[in-house]
Formats: C-alpha cells, structure tokens, sequence
C-alpha cells in the first residue's frame, strides 16, 4: 500500500478553506493507498515515511517564500515531491513570465520593480499592482490614471515588506470574458473553469478578496489548449509535472495570454468537476509507485 500525504497548512484568518482536500483524502484511501492532510511547516511530520508529498493548498506560502522553498527542498531530498522542488523554486516567484515571454509564450504585459528601484507606473490606462510572490489576490489592487499616489504607496509597501512588485496594464476583457483556468494531471487535461474579474475599482489592496468568484464549467478553446500546452513546455528543465494549472485572459487581440501558471499549490476545483475526483485519485497513486 502506497503511502501519500496531501501537503496543506495550518488553519488562519488569511487562508481560505480546501473544500477538496477530505474529499481526495477519502477517496485515496478508497482507492487502496494510505493518505493524510499535513502541514508543511509542522516539524513533526516524518516526511520519509511517504512514498510521495503532494503539495495541494500550502496557501500561506507565499508570504512565507524563502522558507517554503526550503521545506521543499529538504521534504524533496526525502520523498518524491510533487512538484518537484526547483519547479517550486521557479514558480513562487511570477518573475517566470518573463521566462515564458522569452521562450515565445504570450503573456500579459508585466514590468517588475524591485525593492529599491524607482515607481515608474503606467500613464493613461489602467492598471494592477501585486507582489511577485502572492495567491489569492492578496495584496493586489487595480489603479485608475489618477490614483497614482495611492499606487505608489502601494509598490513601496510591498518593497518595505521585501517584496518586488508587479505592474500590469488591466486587462479589459477579464470584464467581459473572465479568466479561464485550464487543469493538467500528469500531463493530460482534467478539466476547465471559468472566473469573473477579481479586482473591482476602488478596492484597497489589503483589502481580503474573493480569489474565484462566479466559478463556472469551461470548455477550452483551440486557441487556449495551444497557449497552455505552450506555457507548459517552456517551464525549465522539462521537470515531470504531476498537476498544473494554466490561467488565460485575452489580450487586446482577442488571443489568450497566460495570467499566471500556476506549479506549487493550484486550486483543483474538483467540487466543480466531480468527475474528476477518480482521476486524480488514481495519478496520485500511480505517481507515488513509480
């Protein structure tokens, strides 16, 4: 019998609710394998005794970067991780859209402002201000031309915080069309939801937000399963992805652009998509006897 333990956190006023994680929980050992929730940060926990750690909603990492990653790389040098610890490292930190960029994927428009770099914002549009390393749309806010001031109070909040920022031209048609995120286990699609925009006018950034609201079944496009395949194979290394979530917006051009690729802690859905509870179920055992 495999063992698997479904690497969480500790419960926290900041950190939303895993409605999945009973539910896989169950049906893993349904399935035949030995499964437990765990906290990646409880010092107790005997990583070893494992066959395999699925990172699922360690949603407080991302305050916490340095010290996640280097969870990871100790929890990785003592059972299989999924996924693995330098996808880890890469991901936490969304300066890895400009990899894709490099690498040819469409993406959306981001410059980076490091702590000690000049607020140098966008003139005449809208536009988003969040930190290279967040979830959830915590410490995200959307700016209109005028609310500049506010904006930079915001970038160097985020820079006292040692964080570096991003900016982004708003992206209009997340309005109208929403954001998709398209679901891969173990290479193959799973399934697809629909958002509604996140970010309304006017909302403080440290303001908790409701990170998918309107969550709705998708079908993916032509269009979408090759910009997602795309983001895919450009991740370095070619790393054995056991679960990856792609999110695509549309540009000005109508085309989907990645939003975000998401390799450490996405959010599966899978109240929205049942059907894929067996599935997942049995890659993470398949995965873990390998």
């Amino acid at each position: 019998m495999v063992r698997v333990a479904l690497v969480t956190c500790a419960d926290g006023p900041d950190v939303a609710e895993d409605r999945d994680l009973p539910v896989l929980v169950r049906a893993l050992d349904e399935a035949g394998a030995e499964a437990s929730a765990e906290v990646w940060d409880d010092g107790r926990v005997d990583w070893a005794r494992f066959d395999l750690a699925v990172i699922r909603s360690t949603w407080d990492y991302s305050w916490r970067a340095a010290e996640f990653t280097a969870w990871a790389e100790r929890c990785g040098g003592l059972t299989r991780l999924a996924n693995p610890a330098d996808v880890v490292r890469w991901n936490t930190d969304k300066r890895y859209l400009a990899d894709l960029a490099a690498a040819g994927v469409p993406v959306v428009e981001t410059r980076y402002l490091a702590p000690g770099d000049s607020v140098e914002l966008p003139d005449g549009i809208e536009f988003v201000v969040k930190p290279a390393s967040g979830a959830g749309a915590r410490f995200a806010a959307r700016y209109t031309p005028d609310e500049h001031d506010t904006a930079v109070r915001h970038v160097r909040r985020l820079h006292d915080d040692g964080f570096t920022a991003m900016v982004q031209p708003y992206v209009r048609a997340i309005d109208s069309g929403g954001e998709r995120a398209l679901q891969f286990f173990d290479g193959k699609l799973l399934h697809a939801s629909r958002k509604g925009p996140v970010l309304a006018p006017g909302t403080p950034y440290d303001q908790r937000k409701t990170a998918h609201p309107g969550l709705t079944d998708w079908t993916p496009t032509a269009d979408e399963l090759a910009v997602a395949d795309a983001a895919l194979s450009a991740v370095p290394g070619e790393p054995e992805l056991l679960y990856a979530r792609v999110d695509l917006v549309d540009g000005d051009d109508g085309r989907p652009r990645v939003m975000e690729l998401e390799l450490v802690e996405p959010n599966l859905f899978l109240w929205l998509h049942p059907e894929s509870l067996p599935v997942v179920a049995e890659r993470i055992i398949e995965a873990a006897g390998r």
